[in-house]
């Protein structure tokens, strides 16, 4: 699948409107339009990779680069100290339901243990 036809490319390239909170050159991040906590904000690359998956060892640097801007923008919303939640669905199976790689930072109450069923 072509990831820059996803509604998230259809969003970096300013064809649907989305709440955004942080870009950069190699970078967004938006509002998740249907919120799994009181915040809910989703950190995605420009560069389309379909999942975790799919990155490539030459996508290392986005990688990291994508996880510090998650946690900066926590530090920076005074959401670090009560903290936060990063999570990477990766596949059908984990819940991804948009194929083109992105963080999920959850946080603004107590989100319980992680993994019960």
């Amino acid at each position: 699948m072509a990831t820059d036809t996803t509604i998230f490319g259809k969003i970096i390239r300013r064809e649907v409107p989305a709440d955004i909170v942080f870009e950069d050159e190699q970078l967004i991040a938006f509002r998740d339009i249907a919120p799994s906590a009181p915040v809910h904000v989703l950190f995605v690359p420009k560069t389309p990779i379909a999942s975790l998956d799919a990155a490539q060892p030459a996508h290392a640097e986005l990688l990291g680069r994508l996880m510090l801007a998650a946690a900066e923008y926590a530090r920076t919303q005074g959401l670090a100290q009560d903290g936060y939640r990063v999570v990477v669905n990766c596949g059908p199976d984990a819940g991804q339901t948009v194929f083109q790689l992105h963080l999920h930072l959850l946080a603004g109450a107590p989100l319980g243990p992680f993994g019960k069923r």
